[in-house]
């Protein structure tokens, strides 16, 4: 039994997942809000040392890192919280020992929620540059880019990025949709995950074998979430600016616009619920 640490405990995915993981380990919470679980719980912010030396006590053998603001934020918020907040909270750890991380990243830091963006290649690998205009998607990535930064420093650490998808609640009525405009946020429309889902996949990793390594991984479904073939979804937003020849291989016609084959390989997670 490990002591786990979940910072955005009181959250959408944070609550569950601190319960669930709360069966097989010792957890503790870290949130704003009182997740009233019942288990120990760390009032404040997580990028402040001030709230993180209430920890002092803990010995924490893995972190997963939920809270963030989340897109839409102002870029001012987005580098505060979710770059400056994520250095704060791992060099805190980091100093007292904890030897793993897995953190909420965002399939939106490759830039995909402007209408400009094209993706360089697709399916979209798990590491794509970010081409983010508004802010929130370079957050995540420079989130990322600080995992790095610290992983140099300590090659022993073993810290898993999950780019996640757009996750809804379990009991959503969800149908795919056909062809539809070119908003924001057009490819997470496309690419929707259950709560479920992403809570199996945060668990997976943060119980996964230690391996001293830094990795980044799309966290999304195997499928795109639309009732027409992804070649035809694609070419009705991005004409031709990109190469959407791999759907067009047989028994690929209707796979999802991230790469998934990575998390499988590695960790074992597959969404579980799909598009029919």
């Amino acid at each position: 039994m490990s002591t786990i640490l979940i910072t955005g405990s009181s959250g959408f995915i944070g609550r569950a997942l601190a319960q669930s993981l709360a069966k097989r380990h010792q957890v503790t919470c870290m949130s704003r809000k009182d997740p009233k679980l019942g288990l120990p719980w760390i009032c404040g912010e997580f990028g402040s040392f001030e709230d993180l030396r209430q920890l002092n006590h803990y010995t924490i053998d893995a972190t997963v890192h939920l809270a963030a603001v989340t897109g839409g934020c102002l870029e001012r918020d987005g580098m505060l919280v979710n770059v400056e907040g994520t250095r704060c909270l791992m060099r805190y750890l980091i100093d007292r020992g904890c030897p793993k991380f897995v953190l909420a990243s965002s399939i939106a830091a490759v830039g995909m929620q402007s209408q400009a963006f094209r993706p360089l290649h697709l399916p979209i690998p798990d590491e794509h540059p970010c081409l983010d205009r508004d802010g929130y998607g370079l957050s995540k990535y420079l989130m990322e880019e600080v995992t790095r930064y610290y992983h140099r420093q300590n090659p022993n650490l073993d810290v898993i990025n999950l780019r996640l998808a757009a996750i809804v609640p379990d009991e959503t009525p969800l149908t795919p949709e056909g062809l539809r405009p070119l908003g924001p946020w057009a490819a997470g429309s496309a690419t929707l995950m259950l709560q479920a889902d992403a809570i199996r996949a945060f668990e997976l990793a943060v119980e996964s074998a230690y391996q001293p390594r830094l990795r980044i991984m799309n966290a999304a479904g195997p499928r795109v979430w639309a009732s027409v073939p992804t070649a035809t979804l694609l070419r009705h937003w991005w004409g031709t600016d990109v190469d959407v020849s791999y759907y067009e291989q047989p028994g690929r016609e209707f796979d999802g616009l991230y790469d998934v084959q990575r998390i499988k390989d590695e960790l074992g997670f597959v969404a579980e619920r799909i598009p029919v």
